[in-house]
C-alpha cells in the first residue's frame, strides 16, 4: 500500500471566481505534481523522494505561492520558507527568509541530509545553498504580474495580507506534500513564499516543525496550510501526531479535532493534508476550499478544490 496527497493551498476560493479556465489550470498544476510524486512511489520509490518531487513541481508553478510563484515582500522581493521531515528516522530540515533559491523545498532536505542542523535562515541558508550546489535563479524569475498588483496594493494601503487577489478571495496559498512509500515509511514537505508586503523577517509555520509540517512512522505524516500565526500557536501538525500517539485517535478523528475545532477555537482558518501509517488520507479545512489532490494504490483518487 502507498499512498500520496498534495495541497496547493486553503482559503475562501469563492467558487464565483474561479472560472473554468482559472479551475482548469490550478487543476494541471495540482494533477502534475501528484503525478510526480505517485510516479516515484509506484516505481518502490521512497516517501522522501515522492513528497520532494511534488513540493519542487508546485514550486515551479507560477499559481502557487511558493518558489516561482512567491508574494512580494514589503522591500519588493522574495522571501521563501520551507521544510521537510521523514517519519522513519524523525530528521528534519528548513529554511526561512531565503532568496533567490530555485527551489526551497530541495534545500529544506539539503539541511535535513548534510547538515548538523534543523533549521537555516537568511543569508546563511543562502552560503548553505551555495555550498551545496543548488540552483539561484534572478529576480525576475520570481516576478508575476498578479502577485506584484498584490503587493502594490498591499504597499498603498501599508498592510500585510495574505495571498489576496484583486477581487477579494482569501488563500492561504502554501503548498506541500505527504506520502507513505511501499516499505511504510511516511515523509512530509511545505514550502511557501508567506504574506505580501510582510515585513520585520516575518516566518510564518511552514519552516517550524510541529507546527506546519511534521511525520513519524508510529502515526501520520503531516502538512498544513493556513494562517501561520494560529498554525504555530496550536502547533498543528504535531498535534494530530499526538492525538493519534497518545488517545489512539484515528487520522481522520485526529484531523477534524485540531482543524475543526481546536483552530477554529482561537479564529484559525486553513486546513492541512496528512496520510496515516495504513495509506489513510485526511484534507480537512474550516475554509471555503483548499487546493488538493490526493492517489493511492488501491484506486482512491481525486482532485478538489472546494468541499
Amino acid at each position: 500500500m502507498f499512498s500520496i496527497a498534495i495541497h496547493g493551498g486553503a482559503g475562501t476560493i469563492a467558487r464565483h471566481l474561479l472560472d473554468r479556465e482559472k479551475q482548469v489550470a490550478y487543476e494541471a498544476g495540482l494533477n502534475a505534481a501528484l503525478d510526480a510524486g505517485y510516479a516515484l512511489l509506484e516505481a518502490g520509490g521512497s516517501a522522501l523522494d515522492a513528497v520532494t518531487a511534488a513540493v519542487v513541481s508546485l514550486e515551479d508553478c507560477p499559481l502557487f505561492n511558493a518558489g516561482k510563484g512567491s508574494v512580494f515582500n514589503h522591500e519588493g522581493r522574495h522571501e521563501m520558507d520551507a521544510s521537510i521531515m521523514r517519519g522513519d528516522t524523525r530528521e528534519a530540515g528548513a529554511v526561512a527568509g531565503i532568496q533567490g533559491v530555485k527551489n526551497p523545498v530541495l534545500l529544506a532536505r539539503e539541511v535535513m541530509t548534510h547538515s548538523e542542523h534543523v533549521l537555516l535562515s537568511g543569508a546563511g541558508a543562502a552560503a548553505f545553498a551555495r555550498r551545496q550546489g543548488l540552483a539561484f535563479m534572478p529576480d525576475d524569475y520570481f516576478y508575476d504580474a498578479f502577485r506584484y498588483q498584490q503587493y502594490q496594493e498591499a504597499l498603498s494601503a501599508d498592510r500585510v495580507q495574505l495571498d489576496h487577489s484583486a477581487s477579494g478571495d482569501r488563500k492561504f496559498s502554501t503548498v506541500g506534500a505527504v506520502a507513505l512509500d511501499s516499505k511504510g515509511n511516511l515523509c512530509a514537505a511545505t514550502s511557501t513564499g508567506g504574506m505580501t508586503n510582510k515585513k520585520y523577517g516575518r516566518i510564518g509555520d511552514t519552516p517550524v516543525i510541529g507546527a506546519g509540517t511534521y511525520a513519524s512512522n508510529a502515526t501520520c505524516a503531516v502538512s498544513c496550510t493556513g494562517h501561520g500565526e494560529l498554525f504555530l500557536r496550536q502547533v498543528v501538525a504535531h498535534q494530530v501526531h499526538c492525538l493519534m500517539a497518545y488517545k489512539e485517535c484515528r487520522l481522520e478523528e485526529a484531523c477534524r479535532q485540531v482543524v475543526m475545532t481546536d483552530l477554529v477555537a482561537i479564529g484559525g482558518e486553513g486546513g492541512l493534508i496528512a496520510v496515516d501509517a495504513h495509506g489513510n488520507i485526511a484534507m480537512p479545512f474550516n475554509s471555503e476550499g483548499m487546493y488538493r489532490a490526493w492517489r493511492s494504490s488501491n484506486g482512491y483518487a481525486g482532485v478538489a478544490i472546494h468541499t
